[in-house]
This record gives structure tokens, C-alpha cells and sequence, in this order.
């Protein structure tokens, strides 16, 4: 009765003020004599004006803005990924989208679509966009320097980063000596093309360096401490450089530059002695995530955008200021990483790629058009490896290491990345570089961060040092071997019960190892210990208590599930336990309509429809890392899906096909280690019609007669499956359910989906 009441009210309300409008509108009309009313509508008809109005639509610039930023994630996603399989940083592959898309590509082949994507007049917008997208970015990388390390190793730091800085910036200035001429633009003085091609040659990229040192797992080495030191140290200077390069090439000569180096350097004293003082004693105020309301965060963003405003206003660019204020940040691990959060995910992902783009609209490959200037490219690019590749390296090894770690920090600092085209796009605003040299140069960046990986690797194997990430005592055939890994405590806990009863009284011939991997780009260097610590602090715990003895890993990766598929793998475990994740599309009618779709955006699974391997998983519920997991692990897989796991003495295994043999194994360690209850549901007498599983079954009744027992009932009971702890069942069967849509389903308890 209620909702009739209600639904005849609103009948009432939507229809007597909907009438009301209407007859407003048609007395309104009266009103219009007189006042030279011009119709939008000349008579072309309403198909025409639909079309027209579409069209003025998709021309709009918001329209042209939304589906530019939608292409650019699309395509710098897809290029990331493929960089990711390759083993190269994500940010190569995002570089190359931005370039494919610009004038070398897109442009060239296909000039209309070039055009109507993105049109001249589109550039401004895009460019304040991108600018402020690196704004948040160096904040960003302002807060990941690790001040306190900077500190503890400044010595061997400064010497290694510093020689890393003159050596290639000299090398710089004397090319520019010999093409000046040829390629300076015209007006441009000597001294500003010089110093600009030095700092283009000097620097290097901190994050990209932090993230390929986390993902090799050296970042707890004394290598992977001294290059991220050096890098930090190299980050700072070479900033402080570019900021007074900056000031000279606006002021027109050195002389007069010494005013807004002056003025630079007042800022930055007073944000080192006022404001960063002001900003710790907020933080130490509202220390936890819950009391950063909203006036607080408010105070730090204003911090980032004035720092950014006043250091433009100076003359020494708001990136360098957003850098300042990423660094002045109170120094608490948890306090930073709070704000990094908040505005990593904007810049990185939705605002970078956008940058890489406009730098790809600039550089056009097609203007390298002869020998000679591949020529020229080619001697940068020498001239980029020599002054940054050896200068790190022989400070390296004049400050007392080894040749294999020298050399691989003169490797690591030779990575340019995304810095590398921050300070092109810096001196090609101002006009310091041509498009010719701002190509080259860009060239040269794509091809120092690319050679990173493969030089690290061709160090390793020359010196006869290449670790795997699997420790040895993880390697011993002879033991039992269990691999879980988790995502998140709760998980992890549960995956450890389920181990601990698998091998409790075997722990002499048994390795159980918990593994997490975290993804590189959401970890900083500052806090990765810290991290590590906290995530396996849960686990550590509950191991504890359960008596059982383990082994711990952690790594960042850039590729989780392909990082877990080859330790696994690799250490050569006998079973692997993993939770399952959730699939965005399942149960959903979009899952249904984008079937198709979800292939295109995930190239994992359109290369497994390749393939055939997913064919495994037609109407299964598991999500795409899953699916990944099962295709391509050697060893026997378990998923568990848990509903509140908490004890494991009653464990329910249904035999649905001859295939489920290799169950009974699970049920006779689960007897013999954990003393657990199982119940076999023979539901399609299979077990009745073979011999061989009969034989294992009676030969675990005659060591454990009150154990192990038969259910033959068809139907399976709601109340008989909430009295057990665990479910079991094979992968093949489990898809059968899944096709038959087995009302019992719903009722299940903790399931542990086994793949052989």
C-alpha cells in the first residue's frame, strides 16, 4: 500500500509540474514577437540538425581534450606493457607511445586523423596539462629522496654523483663547440646552447633508476644503497645546475643572471629555514592518515603551488620549485607516503603520459633525413654514454669498488628517462634548441634508458655474479616444497593455515615459503624497508603461532604475476597457494558485452586466445592474474577462496571424475599432519567404478580408520556444508560446477580449487 502511495504522488508531482512547464513555455512563446528571434534551424531537417549538433559536439574543446587524454592512456598503457614483457622500465614504453602518436607516425601516415586528434589549437591545453601533471610529479620526486641517506653517505655519494655531472657536462659543452653553428637556432648566444646541451648530457633519471634497482632486488645490497644514494645526490645538483642554467639564458648573460641566482637562493634558504620547520610541526601534529582533514592537505598543496609559482616568478621554473617543496616535506616515512598516494596515481597515470605525447608532437624523426645527421645523432648519443657511463664508473672505482659494482653504477646512472625530456622541453620552450636537436636529443634519451637493462645483464654475466632471486636453501630437491603467495595480511594468513596443515608434522623434509611482491611503482625507496617489514609482520605472527617455520620473500616488481610465475617456477616448488582475486567484469552485463573487449585491453589473455591456453577457463570466475597464474606455473597450483578460514578439521572433497585421484594425497597429508576429518562425496560413483582410488582410499582407512569417510547422497546439503571447515575439489571439476550452476554453490565453505 505504501509503495502505491508513493508511486501515485509521484505520478502526481512529475505530471501536473511537467504540464505546468509545458504550458509556460507555450505562452512564452507569445513574448517572442518583436524581439528578432534568428532560428538555429534553417529548414535542413531534424536528421541534419542532430548531425550538425554532433558534430559541433565532437569539435568542442572539452570533447577534443576527453578523447585525447582517453587515446594517450590507451596507447601508453599498451607500450608500457610491451616494454614490461621486454624487461625494460614502463616509462621507455610511454616515451615511444608519445612519439608514435606525434609527427613521426601518426602524423606522417595518416595526417587527417593526425589532425582531427590533435589539432594546433588543441596543443595549449594539452601543454598546460602536461605542465601540470609534471608539477605533481616532481613533487613527488621531491618527497622520494631519502635525505637521511643523502646524509649518512654524502661522501662516496658526492664524489660518484658530482663526477657523473662535470664530467658529461663538459663533454657536452665541447660538442656543442662543433655544432653550434650548424644547429644553434638563430639569435641564440653561444653560452645558453652550451650550457643547455651540458645538462641535457648530465642528468639522471632518479625514478626510473629507484624503480630498475627495486624490481633486480638489489635495492638492500651496498650496490643498490650507494647508486640510489648517488642518484639522489645527482637529482638535487643537477636541479640546483639547471635552475641557475635557467636564470642565465632568461637574464642574457651571467652578470646579469647573478640577481635571480641571488633571489633563487634567498627562496630556497627560506624554505629550508621558515617553511619546512612550519610544515614538521604540522605533521607532527596531525601524524595518522585520519587526521590529514582537509584544511591540512590544503596547506601542503598551497606549499607545492606557491613554491612552484614563486620559482617561475624568479626565473628558475616551477618544476624546480615543485621539487623544493617535495624535498622541504617533513621527513616521516608514513607521513609522505600518505601524500604520495593522493597524487602519485593522478600524475602518473593520468597526467605523464600526456607529457610524453605533447614531447612526442615536438620531435619529428622524419627531420633526421640523412646520413649526416644520423650521423650527429650517433656521436650524442656516444658522447651522452661516455661522459655519464664512465665518469660514474671511474669515480666509482677511485673511491674504492669493485670493478662489477662500478661498472654497474656507471650503467644505472647513465638512465635518463623522463628527467632527460623534462630539461629538452625546458630548453626548447625557451628556445634554446631546435627541433632538429631536440630530436636527436630525445633519441638519445630513448636509447640510454633503454640500454640500462641489457648493459646491467652483460656486467653480471661478464663477471660471473648473477644471482637468482630463489636462496639457495630454497633450492633443495629433496624437501617438500610450498610456495604462498599473498596480497594482502588476511590472505596471507589464511594461505599459511592452509600449508601449515598440509606438512605440521613433516617440518625436517618441508619448505614453506611466503612470498609478497609489491608493485615497484607504488613503492619508494625511502620507506621499503619499512614496508617489507609491515606487510610480513601479520604473517611472521601467525606462524608463530601455528608452530611453523618460514621462509620470507619480498621483491618490487614492475610485473607482479609474471615475477611470481617465474620464482615459482624457477625454485621449482611442488605447490604453489595463491588467493583468488576478483574479476571487474564478472557477473556483470558489461563482462558479458565486452568479452571481446577485455581481451584487447588486457594482452595477456588475447595472447592466451592465441594460444589456446584460455581455453582452461571458459565461464570460470577467476580474475585475469589468476588465469595467468594457472596457464603457466609448472608445478600443482592452489587457489583458495576464502570465507573466513579459521580451522581446518573437517574438509569436504567431492570426486567428480577419475582425474580427481591426485586428491586423495591431499587428504591423506591433511589426516596425517593436521588430524583432520575428511568426507569423499562419491556423487557420480566414480569412486565406486575405480579400482586404483579405491586401493587409496582403504589404505588411508587402515592407517586412520576415523578420518576418512564415504557420502554417496546425491544431493548435497545446505546444513551438511556449513558443518565443514575446507572444501576441495579439482580445477577441472570445479569448472563443471561452475558450467552446471550447482545451486549448492552458494553454500560452500572455504574452497581450495587444486590444479595437478
Amino acid at each position: 500500500m505504501r509503495n502505491f502511495k508513493n508511486s501515485f504522488f509521484y505520478l502526481i508531482i512529475i505530471g501536473g509540474f511537467s504540464s505546468l512547464i509545458y504550458a509556460i513555455i507555450l505562452n512564452g512563446k507569445t513574448l517572442e514577437q518583436g524581439q528578432n528571434i534568428v532560428s538555429n534551424t534553417k529548414g535542413s531537417g531534424h536528421w541534419n540538425d542532430f548531425l550538425a549538433s554532433m558534430t559541433h559536439n565532437l569539435q568542442n574543446p572539452l570533447s577534443i581534450l576527453l578523447v585525447q587524454i582517453i587515446t594517450i592512456i590507451l596507447v601508453a598503457r599498451f607500450f608500457g606493457w610491451v616494454c614490461k614483457k621486454i624487461g625494460q622500465p614502463s616509462v621507455v614504453g610511454e616515451i615511444i607511445a608519445g612519439i608514435l602518436l606525434g609527427p613521426s607516425l601518426l602524423g606522417m601516415f595518416y595526417p587527417e586523423f593526425s589532425g582531427i586528434l590533435f589539432p594546433k589549437e588543441s596543443l595549449g591545453n594539452l601543454q598546460f596539462l602536461s605542465q601540470i601533471g609534471l608539477i605533481l610529479f616532481m613533487f613527488v620526486i621531491g618527497m622520494e629522496l631519502d635525505l637521511k641517506a643523502l646524509r649518512n653517505k654524502a661522501h662516496d655519494a658526492v664524489v660518484i654523483s658530482h663526477a657523473s655531472i662535470i664530467i658529461p657536462f663538459a663533454l657536452g659543452m665541447g660538442l656543442a663547440f662543433y655544432i653550434y653553428k650548424s644547429f644553434a637556432p638563430a639569435g641564440i648566444d653561444f653560452t645558453s646552447f652550451g650550457l643547455f646541451l651540458g645538462i641535457s648530457m648530465s642528468i639522471t633519471a632518479f625514478p626510473v633508476l629507484a624503480r630498475i634497482v627495486q624490481e633486480r632486488n638489489i635495492h638492500k645490497t651496498k650496490l643498490g644503497t650507494i647508486v640510489i644514494t648517488c642518484a639522489a645526490a645527482d637529482d638535487v645538483t643537477a636541479w640546483c645546475i639547471l635552475a641557475a642554467v635557467i636564470a642565465i639564458v632568461k637574464a642574457g648573460s651571467f652578470t646579469s643572471s647573478l640577481y635571480v641566482i641571488g633571489l633563487a637562493l634567498l627562496y630556497v634558504l627560506l624554505m629550508l629555514k621558515v617553511v619546512r620547520p612550519f610544515l614538521k610541526r604540522v605533521a607532527d601534529i596531525n601524524r595518522t592518515k585520519e587526521s590529514l582533514n582537509k584544511p591540512i592537505v590544503a596547506i601542503f598543496f598551497l606549499t607545492l603551488l606557491i613554491s612552484a609559482y614563486v620559482s617561475e616568478l624568479i626565473g628558475i621554473h616551477a618544476l624546480f620549485g615543485a621539487f623544493m617543496a617535495g624535498a622541504i616535506m617533513p621527513e616521516n616515512a608514513k607521513f609522505r607516503s600518505v601524500f604520495i598516494e593522493k597524487v602519485e596515481d593522478v600524475s602518473v597515470i593520468l597526467l605523464l603520459p600526456l607529457f610524453f605525447v605533447f614531447t612526442g608532437l615536438r620531435t619529428q624523426i622524419g627531420l633526421i633525413n640523412d646520413i649526416h645527421l644520423w650521423k650527429i645523432t650517433g656521436v650524442i648519443i656516444i658522447v651522452a654514454v661516455a661522459g655519464k657511463f664512465l665518469g660514474s664508473a671511474l669515480a666509482s672505482k677511485f673511491v674504492g669498488h669493485n670493478w662489477k659494482d662500478s661498472l654497474s653504477i656507471g650503467a644505472l646512472m647513465n638512465t635518463r628517462g623522463l628527467m632527460e625530456l623534462v630539461v629538452l622541453n625546458i630548453g626548447y620552450d625557451l628556445g634554446v634548441l631546435s627541433t632538429e636537436i631536440f630530436t636527436m636529443m630525445v633519441i638519445m634519451a630513448l636509447v640510454t634508458t633503454f640500454m640500462t637493462g641489457p648493459a646491467l645483464d652483460l656486467i653480471n654475466y661478464l663477471f660471473k655474479t648473477k644471482t637468482h632471486f630463489v636462496p639457495e636453501t630454497i633450492g633443495d630437491k629433496s624437501k617438500y616444497k610450498v610456495l604462498l603467495s599473498f596480497d594482502s595480511s588476511e590472505k596471507g594468513k589464511a594461505l599459511l593455515k592452509v600449508a601449515n596443515s598440509l606438512v605440521k608434522k613433516q617440518t625436517e623434509n618441508t619448505i614453506v615459503t611466503a612470498m609478497h611482491l609489491g608493485l615497484s611503482s607504488e613503492l619508494h625507496s625511502f620507506d621499503l624497508k619499512d614496508y617489507e617489514k609491515e606487510t610480513f609482520l601479520p604473517i611472521v605472527t601467525e606462524a608463530d603461532v601455528l608452530q611453523q617455520k618460514i621462509y620470507t620473500l619480498f621483491k618490487a616488481s614492475n610485473d607482479i604475476y609474471s615475477d611470481l610465475i617465474e620464482t615459482a617456477n624457477h625454485g621449482e616448488y611442488d605447490l604453489l597457494l595463491v588467493g583468488l582475486g576478483q574479476s571487474i567484469f564478472e557477473g556483470t552485463l558489461l563482462g558479458k558485452v565486452l568479452g571481446f573487449t577485455t581481451r584487447i585491453i588486457n594482452p595477456d589473455r588475447f595472447i592466451d586466445k592465441i594460444t589456446g591456453k584460455e581455453g582452461l577457463f571458459e565461464n570460470s570466475p577467476f580474475d585475469e592474474n589468476t588465469r595467468q597464474i594457472i596457464a603457466n606455473s609448472k608445478m600443482s597450483v592452489g587457489i583458495l577462496v576464502n570465507k573466513g578460514l579459521d580451522q581446518i578439521e573437517n574438509v569436504f572433497i567431492p570426486i567428480f571424475s577419475k582425474e580427481d585421484t591426485f586428491l586423495l594425497e591431499y587428504a591423506q597429508k591433511l589426516i596425517h599432519n593436521n588430524g583432520s576429518q575428511i568426507i569423499i562425496s562419491d556423487v557420480l560413483d566414480e569412486v565406486k567404478n575405480n579400482t586404483h582410488m579405491q586401493e587409496s582410499i582403504r589404505s588411508i582407512e587402515q592407517i586412520a580408520p576415523n578420518h576418512i569417510m564415504m557420502m554417496q547422497e546425491r544431493t548435497i546439503r545446505k546444513e551438511f556444508l556449513m558443518q565443514q571447515d575446507l572444501m576441495i575439489i579439482s580445477l577441472d571439476s570445479w569448472k563443471k560446477l561452475i558450467d552446471s550452476q550447482s545451486i549448492w554453490l552458494n553454500n560452500t565453505p572455504t574452497i581450495l580449487i587444486i590444479k595437478p
